[in-house]
């Protein structure tokens, strides 16, 4: 073991979903984890970006919500015990001379691991700043580009600004909680699915929220907490009474550090076999929407298959003489007696 590293036989960078039902694929083979991650909790965009957003297409949970997902691989991976290094990213991957890698973050963690999994999502991402003078000054008081909490916005003015999914889904789901909803776009047609649309605007209709067409222009209001807007539409300006304010101008995704590792990319993303999901680099993996082989679907339960895939290629290089035995966790005593049920 080298001086000041933490051994471990896998270094997992990215704990959002794909990354932790990693951790169980991995814990099943009798393989250790170690997970960082540039959040400050686990999740990935599902606790970020719609901790409260059902979610539909999760095999055996006809509805789920992005942090009730979060939780319940949590759970399940309960019994093996990974660690967890949140706030930090990683800033260099080295190969040593009996082929492990040395990995170190930003802030001087230090580990060396026989297998490198990349589940970074899409890379690190951050929300698209709109162009309104001073929005700095509201931002986490105010202003927020992401839902982490629908109860932070009951009783309140809000203002959501956008045309896509979630500035629609964000409209629909807060209008019950908020004293008033106003959504703004600078076009009356639409990026989203057409039923949020069409829900949107019968609540139009029925005088329950307000559409105003144009752009934010203004903010106004004193230490950080908003007052109201000036929107700037096709008939002039309006001022909007706004005490939180929504605007989903997008993500700038960035593949960071990842794209100076000396992997094969493909568009921003890391090309991987589809046997087992290695990249171009031997023991060096890539699972969830970071990576790219033909016919990828960016999907959740993709990203579960291919972790189920991996984890048996990356026992055979930390435990090259062990013998691999696939067993179902249904019948398997050994197994059962891992996850704790007997």
């Amino acid at each position: 073991m080298l001086s000041n590293f933490v051994e471990t036989d896998v270094v997992i960078i990215g704990a959002g979903p794909c990354g932790l039902f990693a951790v169980f694929e991995l814990g099943l083979l009798d393989l250790k984890c170690h997970l960082i991650d540039i959040l400050d909790r686990p999740g990935g965009q599902c606790a970020e970006l719609y901790p409260e957003k059902p979610i539909y297409d999760i095999p055996g949970l006809p509805e789920v919500s992005g942090q009730g997902l979060v939780d319940n691989l949590l759970k399940q991976i309960e019994p093996f015990a990974p660690e967890f290094h949140f706030g930090e990213m990683v800033t260099e991957i080295e190969r040593t001379e009996d082929g492990a890698f040395r990995v170190r973050t930003d802030t001087g963690t230090a580990l060396l691991a026989k297998v490198v999994v990349i589940a970074a999502g899409g890379g690190s991402f951050q929300p698209k700043r709109p162009p309104i003078a001073g929005i700095e000054n509201y931002e986490q008081k105010s202003v927020f580009y992401s839902v982490r909490r629908m109860e932070d916005f009951r009783d309140h003015h809000l203002v959501v600004v956008g045309g896509g999914d979630s500035a629609l889904d964000w409209t629909l789901n807060l209008q019950p909680l908020a004293k008033s909803v106003t959504l703004i776009h600078r076009r009356p047609e639409f990026r989203a699915a057409p039923d949020s649309v069409n829900k949107m605007f019968s609540l139009q209709e029925r005088g329950e929220i307000l559409f105003e067409q144009g752009q934010v222009s203004a903010l106004k209001g004193e230490n950080g907490h908003l007052e109201s807007i000036t929107v700037k539409g096709p008939n002039g300006e309006v001022d909007i009474a706004c005490t939180r304010l929504l605007p989903f101008f997008g993500l700038t995704m960035k593949l960071g550090p990842v794209a100076e590792w000396g992997l094969n990319l493909e568009e921003n993303l890391v090309t991987v076999d589809t046997e087992k999901f290695q990249t171009s680099e031997p023991g060096i993996f890539a699972i969830g929407d970071i990576n790219y082989y033909p016919g990828k679907l960016k999907l959740i339960l993709s990203g579960f298959h291919e972790a189920a895939l991996m984890a048996q290629a990356a026992k055979r290089i930390v435990n090259p003489d062990a013998r691999v035995v696939f067993q179902y966790t249904t019948s398997s005593s050994s197994l059962q007696k891992k996850l704790g049920v007997i």
